[in-house]
């Protein structure tokens, strides 16, 4: 206990949003210092060692462009642990950035999980947190943290309604007095976006990209809606047929098509969620309607999307990219809310 706490006076307190596509990580008193890809680039050596070449925006830069001994890994796949050990090693690289490499500093740290992970699963990142280095580890179930993040009034005895579409998991959940009253995730989210816009141009198109083109896809022309003037943009990839190197032409309508199955699932999951809202509540998300958060509320027009088919009025939150970590942020100034939203 003593060595505990004079480590604690070298520590500072750590969230962590650790996610599929991306892993934030803010430090008490001093906000979001890192917002990096959560991918690990390693070497694969003799006798099955592998060496770490590169964490974050440096690994993903080598995303299907990597030599054959060369591997760009994410760990983190569908919101869960999918490699336990580069979990560990990119866990800890970023504790060691935060603090400039002083290997002797043990924090504590928050991290949030997606709703209705395994206690299995709970382990798992509560583990690799510790063997990076973590002298305490809470975690706080996503839809919490971003609702949160978002500043909604989840201690007050009203009903707030949050939809946190992140890199692998949806997250829903309505928040009264400080707990989960209903939550719900679905394995329907930004990573799928990116999947069904690759098989969608090589089935119209019959032209071969990449995820990571999928994914700049969606940030350049992605919507959820018809806009009034669609946008254009030009694709670089593998004619199927031919074996030449080919561009086309895509536009928002054809993302927005190629997107549609993705979008219903996070349409009828939140249908759910409403369906199993009891009535007092169901009276204060109509007052104060539903509010976005994660990368994917980011798409044009999902909000009047999600908002035509429930008959809600739904908002994106301000830095909806930040609002988990800025939950888990919020969560470390009072140790008695983080004990208290913690699963310990």
């Amino acid at each position: 206990m003593l060595i505990d706490a004079i480590l604690g006076i070298f520590s500072s307190d750590m969230g962590i949003d650790l996610g599929t596509a991306n892993t934030l990580v803010l430090v008490k008193d001093k906000g979001i210092i890192i917002n990096e890809p959560s991918v690990v680039a390693v070497q694969n050596e003799k006798y099955g060692k592998q060496k770490i070449l590169a964490v974050g925006h440096e690994a993903k830069e080598m995303v299907g462009k990597t030599p054959g001994d060369i591997e760009a890994i994410r760990p983190m796949k569908d919101g869960v642990i999918a490699d336990f050990d580069m979990t560990e090693k990119m866990i800890r690289y970023f504790i060691e950035k935060t603090h400039r490499r002083k290997s002797f500093i043990r924090p504590r740290i928050i991290i949030s999980v997606p709703y209705g992970l395994t206690q299995v699963e709970r382990k798992a990142v509560r583990e690799s947190a510790l063997m990076a280095g973590a002298r305490e580890v809470f975690l706080i179930e996503e839809p919490m943290a971003a609702a949160i993040g978002a500043g909604l009034p989840v201690q007050e005895p009203k009903g707030s309604l949050v939809v946190d579409i992140g890199g692998g998991t949806t997250e829903i959940g309505v928040i009264s007095l400080g707990g989960l009253v209903i939550s719900k995730s679905v394995r329907t989210a930004g990573d799928k976006f990116d999947i069904s816009i690759v098989n969608y141009v090589k089935e119209k198109y019959n032209l071969l990209i990449g995820e990571r083109t999928g994914e700049e896809i969606k940030i350049r022309v992605g919507t959820a809606v018809q806009l009034p003037k669609e946008l254009v943009t030009v694709v670089k990839g593998r004619d199927q047929v031919s074996g030449l190197l080919s561009r086309i032409e895509l536009t928002s309508e054809d993302v927005r098509e190629a997107m549609r199955e993705a979008l219903k699932e996070i349409a009828d999951a939140l249908k759910t969620v409403l369906e199993m809202m009891p009535p007092d509540l169901a009276s204060d998300i109509v007052e104060n309607g539903i509010v976005l958060t994660g990368g994917g509320a980011l798409i044009r027009g999902i909000d009047k999307y999600l908002g035509d088919i429930v008959k809600l009025p739904v908002y994106v939150a301000d830095e909806p990219l930040l609002a988990v970590a800025k939950g888990t942020g919020k969560a470390l100034e009072e140790i008695g809310i983080l004990r208290q939203l913690s699963d310990e």
